[in-house]
């Protein structure tokens, strides 16, 4: 009874946060090596009761229970099946994290230190139809690394070694999609530098006692080493360079250049930027226009 009861607490707090709506969203919860504890089909979060629950098999057979098995229920058993440190799995669509798992745009920037601590890399799964096994087919890719993962066009998957974990990883994850959003507003999220991420990897266990599944070499995870290199390089970079991004931040694609200004770097743009002359300020402001 105590499980039932931890499971429907946090099953209130997915509802009264707004991560699901209406019959949305399930959350189970591991109870030994072969059975699963799971919100039962068409049950909403804030109204669930223990007694509603329901009992499965890593089948996906139903053991105990009353209501009908969720379709969705593929999704926790993927986890489960892959993982034995995986004892809670809470899927959700959270409005900000499903924002950006429908506009198919990942969370691997390394933006948070605690979110490079506690989830890692956030990968996109590519669409599956729900109900179908395209829905954990598209998971696969990712589930031996990761504790949180965006579903296109769908919502939101967490894994925790507890429900409470799992609930506090979406209940970051969202925190820091709406977040990014906000910064995006404001002209695009500053990333951590690679040396940054690296010294906090490395303090990671001793001062926080975790173990960071964040890699910038794991091929298993989107944004390779050349990619990471490339979202975040250590290279000088000219007032010039500044200006066009923010301009082209602003106009919402990162591939045009709002004011149609041309061959805008040059290779005066090499410069330090505590080293830029007047001239060359002056030449900035001259092709932007200001």
């Amino acid at each position: 009874m105590e499980e039932r009861l931890e499971l429907v607490k946090f099953c209130r707090k997915v509802y009264d946060k707004g991560f699901v709506s209406a019959t949305d969203g399930n959350l189970s919860l591991r109870l030994d090596s072969g059975r699963i504890l799971i919100t039962p089909s068409g049950k909403n979060k804030g109204e669930v009761q223990p007694e509603d629950l329901i009992i499965i098999d890593t089948n996906g057979n139903k053991l105990e229970g009353k209501g009908k098995v969720s379709t969705e229920a593929k999704i926790h058993l993927l986890a489960y099946n892959s993982r034995p440190e995986v004892n809670a799995v809470v899927h959700c669509h959270p409005v900000y994290a499903t924002a950006f798992a429908t506009a198919g745009i990942e969370l691997t920037q390394p933006v948070f230190p605690e979110v490079i601590l506690s989830l890692g890399k956030i990968p996109l799964c590519k669409y599956g139809t729900p109900s179908t096994d395209e829905l954990p087919d598209s998971m696969k890719p990712y589930i031996n690394h990761a504790w949180a993962l965006l579903l296109q066009n769908h919502g939101a998957v967490t894994l925790g070694v507890s429900i409470q974990d799992a609930y506090y990883k979406m209940e970051k994850l969202e925190h820091a999609a709406q977040t990014i959003f906000i910064a995006k507003v404001l002209g695009g999220p500053t990333t951590l530098s690679r040396g940054n991420v690296e010294k906090l990897l490395r303090i990671a266990q001793s001062t926080y006692g975790i173990k960071p599944n964040f890699n910038f070499n794991n091929p298993s995870l989107p944004n390779t080493k050349k990619e990471d290199e490339q979202l975040i390089s250590s290279r000088p970079v000219s007032y010039t360079e500044i200006i066009e991004n923010r301009l082209k931040s602003r106009a919402g694609n990162p591939k045009v250049n709002p004011f149609g200004v041309n061959n805008i770097r040059t290779d005066k743009d090499n410069i330090e930027p505590d080293r830029i002359d007047e001239e060359e300020i002056n030449r900035i402001i001259k092709e932007f226009k200001f």
